[in-house]
Formats: structure tokens, C-alpha cells, sequence
């Protein structure tokens, strides 16, 4: 067996696990960029803010999330990331169709093939 390239695995597989962590948190509480980096390293992604901020944006694009800006804080404003109606929409879709794969990709005991027998 080969290994596993895990730049192509991140590429292809992580990124829409990060989305559903970013819809996640933002349903709980509006979020901001540096706290996601963090919270998403906790749990083992390597991402860095030039990969996170992109997501965010383009999130935001979708119509899932709705950024504004820290008022009065300057150039080093905080940008904090809500939840939209759309994207809390997405989210249960997303929960629903998770707890499907999870009850089908769940590793199970091997049960031993059984044959008829007459």
C-alpha cells in the first residue's frame, strides 16, 4: 500500500471538515479568524491564516457567514464571522448527512460469513 500524500488528502478530504467546524462555532457564537486558526490546530489541522482567511471569505460569498469589523479599532480591526439563516440551513443539512456517513463508515466487528446450510 501506498502512503498517504496528505497535502492531497488536506486538499481534498480536510478542507470540508474545516467548513463544518467553521459553521460550528459560528452557530454558537460569533467568531474571529485567529481564534478558528487556533481552535482548529487544537484538533490536529495544520492550516495557516493564508489558507483559513480565503475559506472564511468564500464562505461568505455562499452566503453562510457574515463578517463586520471591530468599529474603531484601526487597521488591526477584528473581523467577527456570524452564522447567516442560509448557512445555519447548511449546517443542519450537513449534521443530517453526517450522522448517516458515520452510522456507515463506522468500523464493525467482522462477523464470519455464514452459509445455508439444508
Amino acid at each position: 500500500m501506498a502512503p498517504v500524500d496528505h497535502k492531497q488528502l488536506t486538499r481534498e478530504i480536510l478542507l470540508a471538515f474545516w467548513k463544518v467546524h467553521i459553521l460550528h462555532h459560528a452557530a454558537e457564537e460569533p467568531i474571529v479568524g485567529q481564534w478558528m486558526l487556533v481552535e482548529l490546530r487544537r484538533h490536529g489541522y495544520d492550516i495557516s491564516p493564508g489558507t483559513l482567511y480565503p475559506i472564511l471569505k468564500r464562505m461568505e460569498t455562499h452566503g453562510w457567514l457574515r463578517s463586520e469589523q471591530e468599529p474603531g479599532a484601526g487597521v488591526h480591526s477584528r473581523r467577527y464571522y456570524r452564522l447567516t439563516k442560509d448557512g445555519q440551513a447548511a449546517l443542519d443539512i450537513i449534521r443530517a448527512a453526517l450522522a448517516e456517513l458515520q452510522g456507515e463508515v463506522k468500523p464493525r466487528r467482522k462477523i464470519a460469513a455464514r452459509t445455508k446450510t439444508r
